[in-house]
């Protein structure tokens, strides 16, 4: 698979990504959802940190919200050039086609997030009980570097309410599954779940 055509795939996942988010920020409040099938639900969130909403400063006390936000930006933004240049190397040495398809999935991905995360503070407004404008007169809802990462795929597959008696969870709502994504995570799983499926393959020994 060559660079060009990795290129292609990349643009085309990172279209989808922003329209779609672009989309929701522009048309829904947040938290307001729409259920398209019982299973599957268009529900806008926005996370301001990692992987469900985790951030650094919920493992390092002594850092800010704000600054740990800065840090992952940038943390991102180094990787991204990290795994770009992976992408770059496994074309020019022929890698696998399963090696490049997964590196350009991840880098997709990571940059789709990346584009959320340092310009939709400054691009839109807040999206708090109102459908957030692009390019607002007032000025962004934050700065630069402190944007957050529109989410909107939703699939309460199972929900349940566990029993009393049941020793663990009891009495609690049971939601599988319950993170809420977008089309960059998609993309970025893919590309992580085909390198571990595929290893051999990726990785093929001369």
């Amino acid at each position: 698979m060559s660079l060009k055509k990795s290129t292609v795939l990349i643009i085309i996942i990172l279209l989808i990504d922003q329209i779609s988010k672009i989309y929701i920020k522009t048309h829904f409040k947040l938290q307001e959802n729409i259920e398209v099938f019982s299973w599957f639900q268009i529900y806008f969130i926005e996370n301001d940190g990692m992987a469900w909403g985790t951030k650094i400063s919920d493992f390092v006390s002594f850092i800010s919200n704000r600054s740990a936000k800065i840090f992952l930006t940038v943390f991102r933004i180094v990787a991204i050039f990290g795994i770009g240049y992976w992408l770059y190397d496994a074309t020019r040495k022929k890698g696998s086609k399963i090696l490049i398809l997964s590196i350009a999935l991840i880098f997709a991905g990571a940059l789709g997030n990346i584009i959320d995360s340092v310009f939709y503070g400054v691009l839109f407004d807040d999206s708090f009980s109102q459908v957030a404008t692009f390019l607002p007169e007032a000025g962004g809802y934050d700065t630069l570097l402190h944007g957050k990462v529109v989410d909107m795929l939703y699939f309460p597959l199972i929900e349940l309410d566990i029993p009393e008696w049941f020793p663990f969870g009891g009495g609690k709502r049971f939601n599988f599954f319950e993170p809420v994504f977008n089309i960059a995570d998609v993309s970025i799983s893919t590309g992580f779940i085909m390198l571990i499926v595929f290893n051999k393959r990726a990785f093929p020994k001369k």
